[in-house]
């Protein structure tokens, strides 16, 4: 019995982190998990520029109510759930993430929270256990998955590498070159067709 797991952000909706620093023009808020893959270092570091320019949940929540889901997700992630059990396994936060699951379908997604001020004040982040995404593909093969894996950040080669079977989607040339092993696509009709592969033997 199979499970695909599938990262959120870079796969089926665009970067939060990018769109909200393109509506603040704060450019060090553009930094993901493509670039600093220390999850737990890279929000330390963004909750304190959020600090430094007074920004808050609300200013968050207010760009990601304008945020859809990449073209073509919506209509592979009902495909895909139609032959198979999909969970998204994501470093980001209920805060962040419901609006964008409603324009999913609501598909099941584990993620972590964020400690959060009266005033809307970001004040820290709570992972939901360590090595989330690894430690979450390994709970699912103990109770008897086999596990597909996807994703486009180096927080995601953790829980492909040590899948059944793993792919890259829409990721970095130079992740793509440290991990020539693992097959890379950039549509989702390969991945659905690489996916179909691995379902039916």
């Amino acid at each position: 019995m199979y499970i695909t797991c599938l990262d959120m952000e870079g796969v089926l909706v665009p970067e939060i982190w990018i769109a909200f620093s393109e509506v603040t023009g704060i450019p060090e808020l553009r930094i993901t998990t493509r670039e600093e893959p220390d999850y737990d270092k890279l929000m330390r570091y963004r909750i304190g520029i959020l600090k430094e320019h007074g920004l808050g949940l609300r200013e968050i929540q207010d760009v990601i109510a304008r945020i859809d889901p990449l073209p073509g997700a919506r209509e592979f992630m009902d495909t895909l759930r139609a032959e198979t059990q999909v969970v998204i396994l994501s470093d980001t936060f209920q805060e962040f993430a419901m609006p964008l699951m409603k324009k999913l379908g609501y598909p099941t997604i584990l993620c972590n929270s964020l400690d959060v001020a009266p005033n809307g004040e970001i004040l820290g982040h709570r992972m939901r256990i360590r090595d989330s995404k690894l430690s979450t593909v390994r709970a699912l093969q103990s109770i008897g998955y086999e596990t597909i894996a996807s994703g486009d950040s180096y927080n995601d080669l953790d829980m492909i590498l040590n899948s059944k079977a793993g792919f890259l989607f829409r990721s970095t040339d130079k992740i793509k070159a440290d991990y020539p092993q693992l097959p890379a696509y950039e549509e989702y009709d390969e991945l659905l067709d690489a996916i179909r592969r691995v379902i039916n033997g």
